[in-house]
């Protein structure tokens, strides 16, 4: 039974008044069953969004609000969207608004984990404001991209099963895990190898894991690039650079492990000077250990990019290839499981003290690591076609406690808006400002020059 629900003007008008984009669309209650659907399936495909039936487009000349005048003649449109959808979409939400001379009808659809069909076999995706029709290799790293199709399981033609068979790599671990059996027997029952063309090969998984130089093995690149960047500037210059990018590669294992150790250099020895004052970075090295280990075993190893890691003056930006697989969203970041490498993520977790938690305990480990230090909470955001995590040198105290504590800590020591903010980690400068008047207006800090022009104000504590 499909709920019924009252609304009032308020809402109508909000509708109304909303912009078609990439989670919102309205159309009208004529719209054909089949082109509905085509706008269905790019949601599904897509992140999810939300469909008002009943509403005309903007350009429509006349009363926009046109409902069903009774529920049953939406019964064609729901229909195809339920039931001839290849495959179904899961937990789709479909209720009734009530408006003054009808309903209007109302589809919220999840992002899905699979890759959906029209009726006709058509594929979909909502980019920005519209449905675009997508085919051939396109549909094909959508399934990649939503873990509905493994890369890791795809066979890599340039390794032969012996090249594998014989590494150390693979010798050291099967010792670690106690097994007897013969290398290609141990590869085989672990789902590593694969068909291609009627021959067996080491797919990709098994590549990344065994192969003593994947980065040239794979048709993709799957290092880690390490950055020291002496500015907080997103746009950071060749000058910014503290030294040449690091290049990790090798076996998955070693690689997060050598990354792990050149960031925890970089971070131990990074601090910077502003005027007289010595600021130091300091993070908890377990939640740089916990978020390394996510952007390794859960990237998308079909695209065509290595993982960066940029160490700047305020932050540490750690950015993965691939947006969130399958029904992960950052609203549900931390509540919800799903991996697009299982068996890279099972392969790993099986040695004895594995570098991996269970899939989704890692990012609680950041987050709780990170309170323990003072620190706020990571920053998740997808950007292009890439997963970012933040991690800000930024207190959970207020900016007024840094500032405080600092002057405690420092009786002699002067401080500006610029140091406040990159003591507290707190960007906005006119916040650092107002913080900075409040102390000042509660006598616990002192203009040293009344007549400097405010862009050169410089405290000392009261």
């Amino acid at each position: 039974m499909i709920e019924t629900r009252k609304i009032e003007q308020t809402e109508i008008d909000h509708l109304l008044a909303a912009e078609e984009d990439h989670f919102f669309d309205v159309k009208s209650k004529d719209i054909q069953p089949s082109k509905l659907q085509e706008t269905f399936v790019a949601f599904a495909n897509a992140d999810g969004g939300d469909i008002y039936i009943g509403i005309e487009d903007p350009s429509f000349k006349g009363e926009r609000v046109r409902p069903f005048a009774v529920k049953e003649e939406a019964n064609a449109l729901l229909a195809v969207l339920l039931e001839q959808t290849n495959p179904s979409v899961e937990n789709v939400a479909v209720e009734f608004l009530s408006v003054g001379n009808g309903h209007i009808l109302h589809v919220s659809i999840p992002k899905s984990p699979k890759v959906h069909y029209t009726a006709a076999g058509d594929c979909y995706i909502r980019l920005n404001a519209g449905k675009h029709k997508i085919k051939g290799e396109r549909v094909t790293s959508l399934a990649y991209s939503k873990g509905s199709l493994l890369y890791e399981r795809v066979p890599v033609g340039s390794v032969s099963v012996a090249d594998i068979s014989e590494t150390d790599v693979l010798a050291d671990y099967m010792s670690r895990v106690g097994t007897s059996l013969a290398p290609e027997k141990f590869l085989k029952k672990q789902r590593l190898l694969s068909e291609t063309d009627g021959s067996i090969k080491p797919n990709v998984g098994c590549v990344l894991l065994f192969d003593e130089e994947p980065q040239a093995s794979i048709d993709t690149r799957c290092a880690i690039k390490v950055y020291r960047l002496r500015t907080t500037e997103s746009e950071y210059k060749r000058e910014h650079l503290a030294e040449m990018p690091a290049t990790i590669n090798g076996p998955i294992e070693s690689v997060i492990v050598s990354a792990i150790n050149k960031v925890k250099d970089l971070v131990d020895g990074s601090s910077f000077y502003e005027g007289e004052n010595l600021v130091k970075l300091q993070y908890p090295a377990e939640a740089i250990k916990e978020v390394l280990v996510n952007a390794v075993l859960h990237r998308d190893y079909s695209l065509n990019d290595d993982i960066h890691v940029k160490i700047f003056d305020n932050r540490l930006e750690i950015s993965s290839p691939g947006k969130l697989p399958g029904y992960m969203s950052i609203a549900n970041i931390y509540e919800e499981r799903f991996s697009r490498n299982p068996n890279l993520v099972r392969m790993l977790h099986n040695l004895p003290n594995p570098l991996n938690h269970d899939i989704g305990e890692g990012l609680d480990t950041v987050k709780n690591e990170l309170r323990k230090a003072g620190l706020v909470d990571p920053d998740f955001e997808e950007r292009g076609n890439a997963f970012i995590v933040t991690i800000r040198h930024q207190r959970i105290a207020s900016i007024e406690d840094v500032i405080v504590g600092y002057l405690d800590q420092n009786p002699n020591a002067v401080i500006t808006n610029k140091l406040a903010r990159q003591l507290s980690g707190e960007d906005d400068i006119n916040k650092v400002k107002k913080a900075l008047q409040k102390l000042r207006a509660d006598g616990k800090i002192a203009l040293i020059d009344e007549n400097a022009s405010a862009f050169n104000y410089r405290y000392r504590k009261a």
